[in-house]
Parts: structure tokens; sequence; C-alpha cells
């Protein structure tokens, strides 16, 4: 098997790594409503913790790549984020959990960061769009995360064990394919040379705010599938994952075969269509009483949203006179800072605003794009 091979595999299972441990979290956010007795405005403060984590860590990810390598950011951040899961479950109170969100938020807005700056090099050496193949390693990571932690329940184990399986996954997965990811010894001039801080440019800018509206329906997706499927359509905790797991089914099969779609159709139409689907899976998902029309909604979701953050995340990386470790940590910080506005909401208020972004998704797209 060849290095570049070799890379493509490592990288993707850190993306496996990724998903698997953000997604494990989905199934314990009713778990701690109902440990700490918050309610949904209480459990959205506590959820903004989170994207808090990954907004101020995202901006540093990329100097700490320049300076130790990405291959280095992603073992110290998957080593935390496999570290953290287990406290999410056992902690009683409302500060321990906060600070505990802020490091994995951390942590995850590291790896973030780190592994699409490999996947930027992985696909540069291939010389085609790959990276829809990447993040759809995300997304079985997510699907594996939020229906694994439900079945591991139904067999016998009890919460603590599973979780603790789980994080005992991901530091294998993690430190097994260490050696294989791409070498960070030739880092970028400008990379070397960029000592001031300099402001993004416009067109840098308009890709961050596409990136943060499309990350507002996945975010919720995250954070009230598992309270909505569970308080308002009344499901048992074993399935409260259920709603993620058909929203990463999708995803994942639409992003393992995005890079196909979008040799054929192009990226405008990818992204177009896909913040139609959305918003009316969007719609689905929260105006019908039916479990059923629930899960439908978020699958339609998964659908339109898989392949535009790939595609935002790739023309990022590729933009011209700007490196991966700079551009990347501008347009994920803003994809993070969804956590800042959605969070406080419930899932009807964030349909309706989700709504009005996606349509301006379209008339950004249709301007230039």
């Amino acid at each position: 098997m060849s290095d570049l091979r070799k890379a493509r595999i490592a990288n993707s299972l850190m993306f496996l790594v990724c998903g698997l441990g953000v997604a494990s979290w989905a199934p314990l956010v009713p778990l701690a409503k109902a440990r700490l007795g918050l309610d949904n405005g209480s459990l959205g403060l506590l959820l903004l913790f989170f994207g808090v984590g990954a907004m101020i860590t995202m901006p540093l990810t990329g100097k700490l790549v320049t300076r130790f390598g990405s291959k280095r950011v992603i073992v110290v951040s998957g080593t935390l984020i496999a570290a953290i899961l287990p406290l999410l479950l056992i902690l009683d109170h409302t500060y321990q959990m906060s600070i505990c969100l802020l490091i994995f938020g951390a942590s995850t807005g590291g790896i973030n960061v780190a592994m699409n700056a490999q996947a930027i090099k992985v696909q540069r050496a291939y010389g085609k769009h790959i990276m829809s193949s990447f993040h759809g390693l995300y997304s079985i990571g997510g699907l594996v995360g939020s229906l694994g932690f439900g079945l591991l329940l139904k067999a016998g184990l009890d919460a603590m064990s599973t979780i603790i399986f789980i994080s005992v996954l991901l530091v294998l997965i993690t430190y097994s394919q260490f050696t294989g990811l791409m070498s960070d010894d030739a880092v970028e001039t400008q990379d070397k040379t960029r000592k001031r801080f300099t402001l993004p440019s416009a067109a840098l800018l308009i890709l961050g705010a596409i990136c943060f509206i499309s990350a507002l329906a996945e975010g919720a997706m995250l954070d009230w599938s598992a309270v909505f499927l569970t308080n308002n359509r009344h499901l048992s905790i074993e399935f409260a994952g259920v709603g993620y797991a058909m929203f990463s089914v999708s995803m994942a099969i639409m992003r393992l075969t995005g890079d196909s779609v979008i040799a054929a159709v192009g990226r405008l139409k990818v992204v177009i269509w896909g913040s139609i689907v959305a918003s009316v899976g969007l719609i689905i998902a929260v105006c019908f009483p039916y479990v059923s029309l629930a899960l439908v909604g978020f699958l339609m979701v998964g659908l339109g949203c898989a392949n535009i953050i790939p595609i935002l995340f790739s023309t990022a990386g590729n933009m011209p006179g700007l490196s991966p470790a700079y551009a990347l940590p501008v347009v994920t910080s803003m994809a993070y800072a969804r956590a800042s506005t959605y969070r406080f909401y419930s899932p009807v208020t964030h349909t309706a605003g989700g709504l009005g972004c996606y349509w301006s998704v379209y008339f950004v797209c249709r301007s230039d794009f």
C-alpha cells in the first residue's frame, strides 16, 4: 500500500474518531438534562460552553499546527475527547459540566482544524476533490456513536461501561493511525513568515458565513434531536439517539458519494439544492406530531447538509495565497459561532431562523461562488 493511500485511510479514521466522540455526547444530553434538573433554556446555556471552547481553540489551532504539526494536534485532541466523555456522564454540578464541555469543545475544535488541514494536503496529493469522503467517515462515526450507545445499553451494559468502551476505542484508533498520517516536515513558507495578525479576506468571510449557516442545522441535530424525541415525541431514552442516527446515515451516504456528485453537477448546484432539502426537512421534523415524520425530516436535513461544509472547507483550504493552517481556522471558527445563537432557543425557534439562513445561502451562491 502506498504512503498516500495510508495517509488517506489514517486521516479518514481521524474523522471517524471525531464523529464518534461528538455523537457519543448526543444521547448523554437528555441524561445530563435530567441529572442536573435543567429546563430547555438552562440546557441551552450549558451547551453554549461546547461551542465557546471550540471557538476559542480553532483560531489558535492554526498556529499549533504550524509549530507542532497536525499529527500531534490530532493525537492530543483525540485523547482529550476520549478522556472527557465519561465525565460528561457522571458530573452532577452545572459548573463542573460547564468546564468539561468547554474542554470537550476545545478538543473537538482542535481536531477539526488539524484533520481538515491533513485532508487538504492529501487531496492536493491526489489531485482531485476527495474532501467529501473524509467527512463521510465523520458521519459514519456519528452514526456509530448515536446508535451504538443505545445498542450497548440494550445488550446489558450500563451507561458508564458503554461510554468507557467508546473512549477506549477512540484512543486505540487515534494512536494506531498516528504513523500513517502525512508528515508535517514541510510547512508552507507563508505560515512561517506570517507573524502579525491580518484580517481575513472578504471571500474567506463569505465562506465562513455559509459554514455558520450550515452548521446551525448540524448542531441542532447533535444537541436537540435526542431531547426533542424524548420530550416532545415521547421516545424512551434507549432510542434517544435514533434521530441523530437518521441524520448521520443520510449524511454519510451523501458524503461517501459526494465526490462523484460534485464532479457531475458542480459545487454550486450541490450547495443550493442541499440548502432547499435541509429547509424542508426541518419543517417536517418540527411541524408534524409524528415520530416517523420527525425521523424523515432528520434524514432530509442530513441529505441536504451533507456536502455543503466539505465543499466550503475544500474551497477555503485551496484559496490562492493562503495556507490551510490559516484559512481553515477562520471558516471553522465561524461555523462553531452558531453556538452563540441557536443553543439558547428551542428547535422550533431554530427552524424558523434556519429557513431564513438557508435562503440567504441561495442568494449568496447565485451571486458569486
